[in-house]
């Protein structure tokens, strides 16, 4: 009986390796091997095909993405090409193989490793729900589970299912697809778009009255209204226009949910589900991890009186206070953690910060590129940190604001662009000002 023999081989996404040597001079047997069965030269009819490895995709699944099936006269060339496919699809970081020769035919199997996948984020389409658009590319993309991989053929695939279904609606439309990050949550996505005639939006309906009726937001407005219809970008400005209001309001864990579209005609009624939760009161804060201010100098930088509403807006300038006070004092790399404490019963909140101040920068040198003598003497007399003296980032950013300026007052001189660079050496705690006037 004969022996069977065994080859082995490797694709990754975007890039196909070399078999090994050892492989190439098992393989020269494999023609000779599989003549007599079948009557392509240098192939053999593929008895077996299993895929392992994965544990998002059953192997039935996975098996037709290689183009192969049970049956099929194959070569060591439709072998490695099977494997390409897998690799190139996307939802697979890496793809090896094996396979083996025996009088019956050739056996092969494939080893996944799964790529990490992200959301699908469907932005263009107010025709449709995404239960509807999740349910067109599941039906004619093969390995589509709802998410998608950072890259890979499958992206197209999943356009072109987009397009049909549009198309089958009478919506000729141009699908792309990007990762992007979100501003709202720093959740990185795959973002399909619908490029063409969108309709546009004809009013935005809010389910809470305040933000229907506020001013920030009603002022705003326009930034959605009388544009083209975009998830996205209703998105954004919930977070970065109607967020604020209701921080201020002391409603701190208000949540916007996913917004809907009714489309009438070319216009598009967007309705934008908000849960406000409960307005929350300040019930103070604890400091850890602070050695160069004091707890009760730190508190006085807090911008909410205790027992009095919990304005989120005043409670995050109040920790930009805080950086903004130890950066004056040289502590420029100082981080703040905030851990908000929500005692939902009695609507209260408090905090604890735990703060990592980092080294304490002293003035290094002033490095000036780009000036005359008589500039160049005249910005370092208006420098006004000695060298040595801890670093004051304050006193920086009014130099490099309005110091420059009165620093050349008098002189016929006129700069387009200066460069500003802090080079910071945490090991020594020295900091040099780099400036370059062009």
């Amino acid at each position: 009986m004969l022996s069977k023999i065994f080859h082995q081989g490797h694709a990754s996404a975007g890039q196909t390796l070399a078999v090994a040597a050892l492989a190439l001079s098992l393989f020269a047997s494999f023609p000779a091997r599989l003549r007599g069965q079948g009557s392509q030269s240098g192939s053999g009819r593929l008895e077996l095909l299993s895929v392992t490895g994965s544990a998002k995709f059953k192997p039935d699944q996975i098996a037709p993405a290689t183009g192969l099936k049970r049956g099929d006269q194959v070569t060591r060339d439709d072998i490695q090409k099977g494997a390409d496919n897998l690799a190139n699809l996307g939802p697979f970081a890496d793809v090896k193989y094996r396979f083996s020769t025996t009088p019956s035919g050739v056996q092969i199997q494939y080893e996944v490793v799964d790529a990490p996948s992200l959301r699908v984020l469907l932005d263009d389409f107010p025709w449709f729900t995404d239960a509807d658009l999740i349910a067109a590319i599941k039906a004619s993309v093969h390995l589509f589970d709802g998410t998608a991989p950072e890259r890979g053929t499958i992206l197209d695939d999943m356009a072109n299912a987009l397009t049909r279904h549009l198309q089958g609606h009478g919506i000729t439309a141009n699908i792309s697809h990007e990762v992007v990050t979100l501003p709202w949550n720093q959740q990185k996505v795959v973002r399909f778009k619908a490029e063409g005639e969108i309709p546009v939006v004809q009013s935005v309906e809010f389910t809470d009255a305040l933000a229907n009726v506020d001013h920030a937001v009603t002022d705003r407005i326009s930034d959605l209204v009388g544009k083209p219809f975009s998830r996205s970008g209703i998105e954004t400005f919930e977070f970065e226009q109607v967020r604020p209001v209701y921080l201020a309001h002391s409603f701190l864990r208000v949540k916007f949910e996913e917004p809907s579209a009714r489309v009438e005609g070319t216009k598009v009624v967007v309705r934008a589900p908000v849960d406000i939760g409960p307005a929350f009161i300040w019930n103070g804060v604890t400091w850890s991890g602070n050695n160069a201010i004091p707890s009760d100098e730190l508190t006085k930088h807090v911008d909410v009186n205790l027992g009095g509403p919990a304005n989120g807006m005043r409670i995050q300038s109040s920790w930009e206070n805080i950086r903004n006070a130890f950066a004056r004092m040289g502590y420029l790399d100082v981080s703040l953690d905030p851990i908000a404490h929500f005692d939902d019963a009695a609507k209260r909140v408090s905090y604890d910060v735990k703060i990592v101040e980092g080294p304490q920068y002293h003035m290094g040198n002033l490095v000036l590129t780009g000036l005359s003598t008589e500039g160049e003497r005249r910005i370092r007399s208006a420098w006004k940190i000695a060298a040595g003296a801890v670093f004051d980032d304050d006193v920086y950013e009014d130099f490099v604001t309005t110091g420059i300026h009165q620093a050349f007052a008098g002189l016929p001189v006129h700069y387009e662009k200066i460069g500003k660079f802090l080079d910071k050496h945490p090991s020594d705690g020295k900091i040099d000002v780099m400036l370059d006037f062009q």
